[in-house]
């Protein structure tokens, strides 16, 4: 018999300046590990004025993670140090593992209404595979399969699988699945999950009712005012929920939308030492990564 799971903990995104200047929604980061473990920081960017994005993410190194961009409106462009660029736009994804090593830059642009809004997640890389060769996997819209069920639910498939359709991301270490999934009013959505993995789903738009959980004191919120004696039942934009275990997530709608991304991924459940945009093990492994930027070879891996 399914087990469904229930709400474990509910964040709400903080307002976080990154880059150069980039005003986000940090979803959950560093001070969340290893409650999210494999994964690392979940960014939310989004806005009207182009002051709060255009001057983006200049040149910077990463090392032993992977990082996946998701772009809803506008273009970031792209560039690196083995001699990659170009430009995500609406609907795409970057599915970007630094491995060994690589440096590279973002600069989101907004669309011809001057907005801009995707998302940045940093999946952690096992010890195993964190100095593996860089690689890219940069997924136009058109290859991501979108599937309508019959109670009008319709869902992106990035990474992992809904009945017998898959994403076109396959083959990542950490056995990843990354859902957009939109539900009409009215309606109830049950996906199964892998028992043990982390499941977290952050809602981009709309409200909804996660794990049939009405009563909003059951769980623990993060992120908001302890003054205020109000909480809706519901969860709307912004809102972040990490799942405990089972092997199935049910989310409903009554009068409104809800629409969220559904990430998952295999536990490493291993030592992280983190400092900015690199993440290894030790604190030893931190101090020979920053020692080879500074000294000019920190880059493994070129294009021949």
């Amino acid at each position: 018999m399914s087990k469904t799971r229930k709400i474990k903990r509910v964040f709400k995104g903080k307002p976080t300046l990154e880059g150069a200047g980039v005003h986000l929604k940090r979803a959950f980061g560093f001070a969340e590990v290893p409650l999210f473990d494999p994964f690392l920081l979940l960014d939310d960017f989004r806005s009207v004025n182009p002051a709060h994005f255009l001057k983006g993410f200049p040149w910077h190194p990463h090392r032993g993670i992977e990082t996946i961009t998701y772009v809803l409106r506008g273009d970031v462009e792209h560039g690196d140090s083995m001699g990659n660029k170009g430009v995500i736009g609406a609907g795409d994804v970057q599915w970007m593992t630094a491995g060994s090593g690589i440096i590279h830059q973002e600069m989101p642009k907004g669309d011809d209404k001057g907005f801009m809004w995707g998302f940045q997640l940093w999946a952690n890389l096992p010890a195993s595979h964190k100095m593996m060769d860089p690689r890219y996997r940069d997924v136009t819209a058109r290859t991501i399969p979108e599937i309508k069920l019959d109670n009008g639910t319709l869902v992106r498939i990035i990474c992992g699988r809904l009945k017998q359709t898959r994403g076109p991301v396959q083959d990542i270490v950490i056995d990843p699945e990354y859902l957009d999934i939109t539900l009409p009013p009215h309606t109830e959505f049950i996906h199964p999950v892998k028992k043990g993995y982390t499941v977290f789903a952050y809602v981009i738009d709309g409200t909804g009712y996660f794990c049939k959980e009405k009563d909003p004191f059951s769980y623990e919120v993060e992120g908001i005012n302890y003054f205020d004696m109000q909480r809706d039942p519901f969860l709307g934009n912004e809102s972040l929920v990490l799942f405990g275990d089972g092997d199935e997530i049910s989310v409903s709608t009554e009068k409104q939308l809800v629409r969220f991304l559904l990430i998952s991924g295999k536990p490493l459940q291993e030592p992280v030492a983190w400092y900015g945009p690199i993440v290894m093990n030790t604190r030893e492994e931190l101090r020979i990564a920053f020692d080879e930027y500074r000294s000019g070879t920190f880059i493994k891996h070129k294009r021949a």
